[in-house]
């Protein structure tokens, strides 16, 4: 604990003469932002393609999955292209992608489905979006980095 603000976390005073201790402010501001921007996206997305009650919850299953596969793209080319600038990730990667996912609405979607005696469902969704979130982000990392290594001389 030789750094002030792990001596500050750890006794509990998280603010220093009104800053965020370190320069954690902007990315907190940037994380804010994009998840607000990210779930606007995702309550478009419910308003266009509404599921019916007891029905089975396709738009946050494609949302989900939508938002896997962006995120692998992006984590690829970030990583393997360019360098960007330090808040870039957490705006998009943190904020946007994670306010436009929506895993909470996966789980009540989950119990709604129980609830409504559609067990068969309810656990057919919870293994189609893990399967099917994981699947999206290790192929967009994968096609993603076929591509960037197509296009290098």
């Amino acid at each position: 604990m030789s750094v002030p603000e792990q001596r500050a976390e750890r006794s509990g005073r998280r603010w220093s003469g009104g800053r965020w201790p370190g320069r954690q402010g902007p990315v907190v501001a940037v994380v804010a932002l994009g998840g607000s921007l990210g779930a606007c996206a995702r309550y478009w997305a419910s308003l266009i393609w509404t599921t019916p009650p007891g029905g089975f919850p396709w738009t946050t299953l494609l949302v989900n999955v939508a938002g896997c596969a962006v995120i692998g793209v992006f984590m690829a080319v970030i990583s393997e292209v360019r360098s960007v600038h330090r808040l870039v990730r957490p705006f998009f990667g943190t904020g946007v992608l994670g306010g436009f996912t929506t895993f909470s609405t996966y789980a009540v979607d989950i119990e709604r489905l129980f609830d409504a005696g559609r067990a068969r469902a309810g656990v057919a969704y919870l293994g189609l979006t893990l399967l099917a979130a994981l699947a999206a982000v290790w192929s967009a990392v994968w096609l993603t980095r076929r591509v960037l290594a197509w296009r290098q001389p």
